[in-house]
């Protein structure tokens, strides 16, 4: 059964579980062969129904202990911009849409989706562009996420948010050559 998981990690983005489960969405998940949509809404304030037929299922559910085993049968994932669920997405060989919170000062999550984006990695959107680009989406374009480089993402992750040597060592946080740009 193709299934779509959504996630929001710990954080609370209604707005994202808003936009998957509108009738729009949901109507071209199931064109494109999902069966079912899993929900990983963490502390948000809205909690869609759970819900089975014949054609489709939607769960949902805040926090698990399995939700390892939730990202590893799912065809696609849907998430936060948060930097742990892009990665462990990335690296599970997952295709990734990432949704940027427009809401977020000093919007960090943008830049790495669209980082991650620029080098082929997945695709990203805002939460009134999803339905146009799980439309129009062609996952067979996306590239595999080299594995095991934790260092590479690290740096560019210290890049992003502004954190080069110079400021490392103001905040007398010790520097690892391997992070040094």
């Amino acid at each position: 059964m193709k299934s779509a998981l959504v996630t929001v990690g710990t954080t609370s983005f209604d707005d994202l579980i808003e936009s998957v489960v509108t009738n729009d969405s949901l109507r071209i998940l199931k064109s494109l062969g999902y069966k079912r949509l899993v929900l990983q809404i963490g502390r948000g304030t809205l909690v869609p129904e759970s819900f089975s037929s014949d054609s489709f299922t939607l769960d949902v559910y805040r926090y698990k202990d399995s939700f390892k085993e939730d990202l590893q049968q799912a065809d696609l994932v849907i998430s936060h911009a948060g930097a742990g669920s892009c990665l462990e997405s990335l690296e599970k060989g997952k295709p990734l849409v990432v949704d940027v919170n427009e809401k977020l000062m000093n919007n960090h999550q943008f830049e790495l989706a669209k980082q991650l984006h620029n080098e082929g990695h997945l695709f990203y959107c805002t939460c009134s562009t999803l339905p146009g680009l799980l439309q129009s989406m062609d996952l067979s374009t996306l590239k595999c996420y080299p594995p095991g480089q934790p260092e590479i993402f690290s740096a560019f992750l210290d890049k992003v948010v502004g954190l080069q040597k110079e400021t490392l060592n103001t905040l007398k946080i010790p520097v690892n050559p391997v992070h040094e740009m």
